[in-house]
Parts: structure tokens; C-alpha cells; sequence
């Protein structure tokens, strides 16, 4: 890899692969290769797209509270 991946190039890695890949090519960068920023870059908003979606897995579904009567803001919980 060697340009900026496409999308499909970036969805045919795994976790592992991916996190190796991106450490690379951020001390790469680090080095001041700034061919290497650019694929850093998307490695990395790759790496950050799967965890929130991951993330996003484990949150329950629950409906959320219906709202309180604003005449009612002090009274007893309900």
C-alpha cells in the first residue's frame, strides 16, 4: 500500500492488520516521510470508523423517557 487505500482495499483488512499497518505509517510520517501522511490518515479514520461502529454494538436500545410537562419541572419524580 503505498497510496491512499480505497474503501474496499481498507475493508479487506482485519483489526490486527489494519492497527499494524497504521502505526506504520504514522511513524512513518513521524519521520517526516510526507508521502506517509495522507495514507496515515486513512488507515487511522478506518481504525476510528470500526471502533465507534463496535462501540455502537454494545449500547442497549432502550426508547428514550417521554417528556415531562414543563408546569411540572419541580414536583415529585414521577
Amino acid at each position: 500500500m503505498s497510496a491512499v487505500p480505497s474503501h474496499d482495499e481498507l475493508a479487506s483488512l482485519g483489526e490486527e492488520e489494519l492497527i499494524a499497518y497504521a502505526q506504520g505509517w504514522r511513524a512513518r510520517a513521524a519521520r517526516g516521510d510526507r508521502s506517509a501522511y495522507g495514507v496515515a490518515h486513512a488507515l487511522e479514520v478506518e481504525l476510528r470508523r470500526r471502533m465507534r461502529h463496535s462501540a455502537l454494538q454494545q449500547l442497549e436500545a432502550k426508547p428514550p423517557e417521554p417528556p415531562r410537562p414543563w408546569w411540572k419541572r419541580w414536583g415529585a419524580s414521577r
